[in-house]
């Protein structure tokens, strides 16, 4: 697949693979450490995966996200911003405070647990054009939640 970079975008483009992107994720639950390897340090891990908005910033953005269609079924809700992935600020439907990943608009998940050390992802090609797509990806994580036997 080849991408135009001619125009920046910081979330366009990425082409990974479910078993190279569960790798990621599983790292950073893993504090930095993949296959017994340090990839990132603890402070770097936590710095990612720690809201990093001020409350001015976090109004600001929810204040944009209100007027998105999907938002009725909680994706884009999760409350905060660390570095490159989104961070729960307040429980879910199922997930909890603490859970951070990514939702990408062409209907794509991905959020890493680290209270019940889950990862799940949901890779589609259907973007968010209809109203069906948001509600998929949030089926998703409640059949995942559901199934959670702690």
């Amino acid at each position: 697949m080849v991408v135009d970079q001619s125009v920046p975008g910081s979330g366009v483009g990425l082409v990974s693979t479910v078993d190279d992107y569960h790798a990621y994720f599983r790292m950073l639950l893993n504090h930095g450490t993949h296959d017994g390897q340090r990839i990132l340090s603890r402070p770097a891990v936590r710095l990612m995966t720690t809201n990093r908005l001020t409350p001015e910033q976090q109004a600001a953005r929810n204040a944009m996200y209100r007027n998105i269609a999907h938002i009725p079924v909680g994706q884009g809700q999760h409350g905060g911003w660390g570095f490159g992935t989104a961070v729960r600020t307040y429980r879910g439907d199922c997930a909890p405070i603490g859970q951070f990943g990514w939702d990408g608009g062409t209907g794509t998940t991905v959020y890493a647990d680290p209270d019940n050390q889950l990862t799940g992802i949901l890779l589609t090609q259907v973007g968010m054009s209809t109203p069906d797509s948001p509600r998929l990806i949030h089926d998703f994580w409640t059949t995942l939640y559901q199934a959670v036997d702690d």
